[in-house]
């Protein structure tokens, strides 16, 4: 889980309408949601999905094998 650390903008009328996160947060933040992968990761990680919704456990290998 992130802690983020923020400010938030308000207008005239008391209502949020922006928030304010350091650049360290926003790229961490960016990381864990894959924001930053290229169109060839995030279509791999589709796939693997798509292997794990229908089981076929002969795309992985087990981690000893690394």
């Amino acid at each position: 889980m992130v802690a983020l650390r923020k400010k938030i903008v308000v207008d005239e009328r008391g209502r949020p309408c922006e928030v304010i996160i350091s650049w360290t947060q926003f790229r961490e933040l960016s990381e864990i949601l894959g924001l930053d992968l290229d169109e060839k990761s995030k279509n791999d990680l589709r796939a693997t999905r798509r292997d794990l919704k229908r089981k076929k456990n002969s795309a992985f290998k087990p981690l000893s094998s690394f």
